[in-house]
């Protein structure tokens, strides 16, 4: 994959996780429904047992939301500010960054019994992790 094509790859990813937060956030604002959804969905069988509606769990998404979009912000700001122009470091970071969030996210989720939340957080993953490796001199040239 070239440079160019990596690094607008990774802007997608960056901004598709700003997008993703503040859909977490719009909870806030009328959105439990949707949100309610998700948590259905994380915890199979979807069968409407979730719910997203106490004060406690609107807080959570709320910050969880603000979180996300911090992060996308914060990757687009990498990439477009570090890994544009140096690769080596600009990918360093982003890598260790998703890397760490995906442990830790997909952890506890398997520990509060949302395992299908580990198969949507290897979407995120694969957002920022495919051009990256794809980027790679080794990887091009064994493609």
């Amino acid at each position: 994959m070239t440079h160019d094509r990596t690094t607008t790859c990774l802007k997608f990813a960056s901004l598709f996780s700003a997008f993703i937060g503040l859909l977490m956030g719009a909870a806030l604002l009328g959105a439990q429904p949707l949100m309610g959804l998700f948590l259905d969905l994380v915890h199979l069988p979807l069968d409407g047992r979730q719910t997203f509606s106490s004060d406690s769990e609107l807080v959570l998404g709320a910050i969880s939301g603000g979180l996300l979009f911090g992060f996308g912000v914060m990757a687009h700001q990498v990439t477009t500010g570090v890994y544009a122009t140096n690769p080596d470091i600009g990918g360093r970071i982003l890598m260790r960054g998703i890397v760490s969030w995906f442990i830790v996210d997909s952890f506890g989720s398997i520990l509060a019994g949302a395992w299908f939340n580990v198969v949507l957080n290897l979407g995120f993953l694969a957002l920022f992790i495919v051009p990256l490796l794809a980027a790679r001199p080794s990887v091009r040239a064994a493609l």
